[in-house]
């Protein structure tokens, strides 16, 4: 059986001081929906009562024009989820809401809680009872703990028991409250709307849908609190010395081309990803394509550098859905024969350049260049524009065990094989980092390198992380 559904990767919006908190925050959360597509929500306050809709499916099918208009009030927070191969039930939709002696609150959260299986079983062993199966729970807990609640920041202290990765939105009936965690795993920006009205939102694509500028980027370990007093920063947690664990990911797969995520715009990125693959493994061809859509970014970049024309090998649908996050392998491929369509005559008899974001369980790609060879393609040379994923993500990415990730203990000849293509080159992990701005020391590389920006003191199922004792870096 497997443990909670606790790891999701999903989308946050939130609004302060606009009569239309609500629709707004709606909007938002449209713009977010790639970022999760199992459940979405809002909670919003009057400075009084709350008022809650949260709903399982997309955004256009929670949400009508009557439950939008029941929960208007002028502060608002929303959240998407996206599906993992764990539960899916509305009592896991966020943002979830309870009320503590300190009032009601609500809280929506973006990321991974390593330790919330072990925290929720010391609050469950003294009596506590708990309504989901979320780990963003467990923040609730022991923000509602009466010793919490005497200390000076009782938040602060709270986030300090954390492990993991969390971008957070809660929302009291006096204030909205943004929080990054002190390695900046996930991406959260503020904005502001003309009339003065702030947003947050966890990518800037969501500012565009509603014209408002961002501000900037949360730092890691920052709460923001936004009031009638205004705005109001302050740091937690512990000094990381320099580093941090920005998911680098986010740039290569997950992020909307047209947002700007840890300080880069994703579309510059992934076209400069494809350069740096095109210089490490130049090959002749006849047409660079791209597997749709992630793949469009580093196909131009590939393209570019390497003088090799630009074509196009399938059509799309665009209400398929993400292959990667379908929760099993049946409804991947389900997703891929529905949403990918070879455009035959446009490849028959060509030298193809196949240029895939990244490659995870290999299946699925290997039914696209499948479909390119039975369209008569003479050679596919595929190209991912980022490092062999080797490793499991435990902070918010639902990759699965190692065991079923295509890289691990595998050679890239071994993959080439499996994937039966002509050729087979992945970017390089300095390639990789190249292609961002920030340092080296600022990012999440793990699923690629191993290397854990929290420390695992013995190996783990995905599904068992409670298991394990972990510890933040000394």
């Amino acid at each position: 059986m497997h443990s909670p559904s606790i790891r999701h990767h999903c989308g946050l919006f939130g609004v302060f001081g606009h009569e239309d908190a609500v629709y707004l925050t709606h909007l938002g959360l449209y713009a977010l929906q790639h970022r999760g597509q199992e459940s979405a929500g809002i909670v919003s306050t009057d400075g009084h009562r709350f008022f809650r809709h949260v709903g399982l499916g997309l955004v256009n099918q929670v949400f009508d024009e009557r439950s939008l208009e029941r929960i208007q009030a002028p502060v608002a927070i929303g959240h998407v989820r996206y599906s993992t191969s764990g539960s899916c039930t509305e009592g896991n939709a966020q943002p979830l809401q309870f009320s503590y002696m300190g009032g009601p609150v609500a809280i929506a959260h973006n990321g991974n809680l390593i330790n919330a299986a072990l925290l929720r079983r010391r609050y469950e062993q003294v009596g506590h009872i708990f309504q989901t199966t979320s780990d963003t729970e467990v923040i609730i807990h022991l923000l509602a703990k009466p010793t919490h609640q005497h200390k000076k920041h009782p938040l602060d202290h709270v986030l300090n028991h954390l492990q993991g990765a969390y971008s957070l939105l809660l929302l009291f009936p006096d204030r909205l409250v943004a929080v990054r965690d002190p390695l900046g795993f996930r991406p959260l920006s503020l904005g502001r709307l003309e009339c003065g009205a702030m947003v947050v939102a966890s990518e800037t694509k969501a500012f565009d849908m509603v014209d408002a500028t961002q501000v900037r980027d949360l730092d890691p370990g920052e709460i923001v609190t936004i009031s009638q007093a205004g705005v109001e920063s302050r740091r937690f947690g512990p000094d990381m010395g320099g580093r941090g664990a920005a998911c680098i990911f986010e740039q290569i797969y997950f992020a909307d081309p047209s947002s700007t995520v840890f300080g880069d715009n994703v579309h510059l990125v992934r076209v400069a990803m494809g350069r740096r693959l095109a210089i490490e493994s130049p090959v002749d061809a006849d047409l660079v394509v791209p597997i749709p859509t992630c793949g469009t970014c580093a196909a131009t970049g590939y393209a570019r550098e390497s003088g090799i024309p630009f074509g196009r090998a399938f059509t799309t649908s665009h209400y398929a859905g993400r292959s990667f996050i379908m929760p099993n392998q049946s409804d991947r491929d389900m997703a891929v024969r529905m949403k990918l369509n070879v455009i035959k005559d446009a490849v028959a008899g060509q030298r193809l350049v196949v240029v895939e974001d990244s490659v995870v369980r290999g299946t699925t790609t290997r039914a696209k260049i499948g479909a390119l060879r039975e369209a008569g393609a003479r050679q596919i040379h595929l190209r991912v524009a980022s490092p062999p994923i080797r490793h499991p993500c435990y902070f918010g990415i639902d990759f699965p065990d190692q065991r079923e990730l295509i890289a691990h203990n595998r050679s890239v000849d071994d993959v080439r094989d499996f994937l039966q293509v002509d050729s087979l080159y992945y970017l390089s992990h300095e390639g990789m980092l190249a292609s961002v701005r920030m340092a080296p020391e600022k990012y999440c590389t793990a699923c690629f390198s191993g290397a854990y920006p929290i420390n695992v003191d013995e190996p783990v199922e995905k599904y068992a992380m409670e298991h394990a004792q972990l510890r933040m870096f000394p």
